[in-house]
């Protein structure tokens, strides 16, 4: 009996959803940052074994939008519930069940529906008891406190979900990891690195576009000592645009003489080499697109 379904992953901004779905594949699909509302686009993550195949879907955090961007993130992961088989809904431990949560709770069709509390790490375990009490007035067929950081109760986590996944075909070749092409994964790891290396200010409102993504076939390169010709390895020359809304964001992306740019280069490359198991070139500018967020055709433009 071979088992296959999608499971999607709903909740507040910055409850986990993203790290939940990366240690559940294995393999960091999604982006993660402390900083909320950094998912911005359904992304899959595909599992597969011998007998099952769940595609797990990582969505914007539903919150109250305060942008057009915002309003497209919350649709995308509203939308997802109508093509799953199975949806967890994640809340925050430390903030127990909020008003937010209690919405999401409404929102959620009459179908599988599995809670998880997540961040337990860190925080007295006698304080869990009382959100499972006040969970169980609403419709979840199981309610599960872990932690996704420290993979403490994933285990128990993915075995109720191959317990009520049904009977099917798989959607994805075995060997396929996600939904999305490299150059997305790409852009999103620019953009996690900028998320993580720039101030408070700036996060929300950058988005990174690969202009160029090309493989520069190896060369012959002279040894300075002896003159003999080596071939060198190929490279991939990746050209991205970092794009903020002002002037000011755009001086604290660049820094003082080009220093954070630089630092957000290193960091990205690395993740990118690690991604794309090459060696690679990266080339990133910074430029402003004033108003971007709230623009229906800069959003296009930008792939939203």
């Amino acid at each position: 009996m071979f088992k296959a379904g999608k499971v999607a992953i709903i909740g507040r901004p910055n409850v986990g959803k993203s790290t939940l779905l990366n240690v559940m594949v294995k393999e960091k699909v999604c982006i993660v940052s402390e900083k909320p509302e950094t998912t911005r686009d359904n992304i899959q993550g595909i599992l597969s074994g011998k007998d099952f195949q769940v595609v797990f879907m990582d969505t914007p955090g539903i919150h109250r939008p305060k942008n057009l961007l915002g309003k497209l993130m919350v649709r995308k992961a509203q939308a997802s519930l109508l093509e799953t088989d199975l949806n967890i809904v994640l809340i925050d431990a430390h903030s127990g069940i909020t008003k937010e949560d209690i919405e999401i709770f409404n929102l959620m069709p009459v179908k599988l529906n599995i809670l998880i509390i997540n961040k337990i790490d860190g925080i007295d375990r006698r304080h869990i008891l009382p959100i499972i009490e006040k969970a169980q007035k609403f419709n979840f067929k199981e309610i599960i406190p872990i932690s996704a950081l420290k993979k403490d109760g994933t285990g128990l986590v993915f075995k109720k979900i191959l317990e009520y996944l049904p009977e099917g075909f798989p959607f994805f070749p075995d060997d396929q990891l996600t939904d999305k092409n490299e150059r997305f994964i790409v852009q999103e790891l620019i953009r996690e690195k900028t998320l993580e290396i720039t101030y408070q200010e700036v996060p929300h409102s950058i988005a990174v576009v690969v202009e160029e993504m090309k493989e520069r076939p190896p060369s012959p390169c002279p040894l300075p000592q002896t003159g003999e010709r080596i071939k060198v390895k190929g490279t991939v020359y990746i050209r991205a645009n970092i794009y903020c809304e002002k002037d000011s964001q755009k001086g604290i992306i660049i820094g003082k003489d080009g220093k954070m740019l630089k630092k957000i280069g290193e960091f990205s490359r690395k993740d990118i080499e690690n991604f794309l198991r090459k060696k690679v070139f990266l080339d990133l500018w910074v430029k402003v697109y004033k108003n971007w967020r709230k623009d229906p055709f800069a959003l296009k433009n930008l792939g939203y």
